[in-house]
């Protein structure tokens, strides 16, 4: 059984691996204000998720609540596959919250690695959202300089 159950997640680690690259394609494929808006909307929809009793299963219907895994990450990808910019970013954004819950905790390689480029991807989101806001490190030297 423990064969099986690490063949399915190897799986399942290779279906969000090759997922992730076209959804990091996708997101350099956004304007740097779209970008910063999808870093906003992806902390809120795991902030969202982080809420729900079983956060890996945010955003699957709930009859579907049964399967080895959510249809998050499907939504998620084929939204973010849209030719529609606003659907695309909300699917971005929905597939980035889904996987995240669903590989944070998870004990194989496979998945593990998946999670750090995940963490990797966010964190270049939120650097940029707080690029823009003015709360890089250093900031207050350059506000202090224009008094």
């Amino acid at each position: 059984m423990r064969l099986l159950t690490q063949l399915i997640a190897l799986n399942r680690a290779r279906q969000l691996n090759r997922q992730l690259r076209d959804i990091q394609q996708a997101i350099q494929g956004l304007s740097r204000q779209n970008r910063m808006r999808l870093g906003t909307l992806a902390l809120r929809e795991i902030g969202q998720a982080t809420r729900c009793d079983f956060p890996h299963l945010y955003g699957t219907p709930p009859e579907e609540r049964y399967l080895p895994w959510g249809q998050g990450t499907e939504i998620g990808y084929t939204r973010a596959r849209s030719e529609n910019v606003e659907v695309a970013i909300r699917g971005i954004a929905l597939w980035l919250a889904v996987a995240y819950h669903e590989t944070k905790d998870a004990q194989l390689g496979g998945l593990q690695t998946v999670y750090r480029q995940l963490m990797r991807q966010l964190r270049e989101l939120k650097d940029m959202r707080q690029a823009s806001n003015g709360d890089i490190p250093g900031g207050w030297m350059k506000e202090a300089a224009a008094a």
